[in-house]
């Protein structure tokens, strides 16, 4: 099997993208992949959101040059709701940290990188949903800025051992990285069609009581979207750096920052 390195110099780079729903795509994240040369590959884990622990099986991640691992409304506190693909993925992650292969973990991504590796998830005491500016650690440089960045979430993580945690707000870690992985807890991908879908499959019920106006985040949603959409393209860019696939693009070469 070819090595990492050496599928990182093929002239078709794969990135494989897991969707654990259909409302869950990759977004700007996998837009900004595609506009860096990389050939995108989605799969949705359980594509019927009524029946969690139905699910394809997963693909192998060594067949690709990358891994992005989005959200989900599943949680890894309730593992026996997802006990048919959940402990499989974790496996896939310990192997793709095992051969050093990149994978970037968003918010449920995040949280599955810090429980495979060592980490721990918990429900989170605040609900984080809405823009939230993410603050450095101390002496730590935030290399994605401080946003604000969409979050969505009902759980934290606790960072694996020997991960570098370089951002947070008051609920807990937001960026780290450990070895050729990055985890976020919040959701660069995100753009109006994202969160539109997402409220789409919210019962009116939960948007009560979780005290969510739709217009109103819809409305926050497009007076964001734009600075989002650079903000993301440049967090890509930074991790494509951070791992070692690729440089940081030129001014020819597509969006900078």
């Amino acid at each position: 099997m070819p090595t990492t390195s050496d599928r990182a110099s093929s002239p078709s780079r794969r990135v494989l993208v897991i969707a654990h729903e259909p409302d869950g795509p990759g977004g700007q994240v996998a837009v900004r992949l595609a506009e860096r040369g990389y050939e995108i590959h989605t799969h949705v884990v359980t594509p019927d959101v009524d029946a969690p622990n139905t699910a394809a099986p997963l693909p192998d991640f060594a067949d690709y040059d990358l891994v992005a691992l989005m959200g989900s409304i599943r949680s890894l506190t309730r593992k026996d709701e997802i006990s048919s693909w959940v402990h499989d993925e974790l496996a896939s992650i310990r192997a793709a940290a095992a051969r050093e292969q990149p994978i970037l973990g968003v918010c449920f991504g995040g949280q599955l990188i810090a429980d495979a590796l060592g980490g721990s998830v918990e429900e989170s005491p605040v609900f984080e949903i809405g823009w939230h500016r993410i603050d450095p650690m101390p002496g730590v440089d935030n290399p994605v800025g401080a946003g604000p960045w969409m979050e969505w979430h009902h759980d934290r993580f606790d960072p694996p051992p020997g991960a570098a945690v370089l951002a947070s707000t008051a609920v807990g870690p937001q960026l780290f990285t450990i070895g050729r992985m990055v985890g976020t807890q919040f959701h660069p991908e995100v753009d109006h069609a994202h969160v539109a879908h997402w409220l789409g499959g919210a019962s009116p019920e939960y948007l009560a009581e979780v005290g969510i106006d739709p217009d109103a985040l819809l409305a926050e949603i497009a007076q964001h979207e734009d600075r989002n959409t650079l903000q993301c393209h440049a967090l890509v860019d930074w991790f494509l750096a951070e791992v070692g696939l690729d440089p940081l693009p030129s001014a020819e070469g597509g969006r900078t920052r």
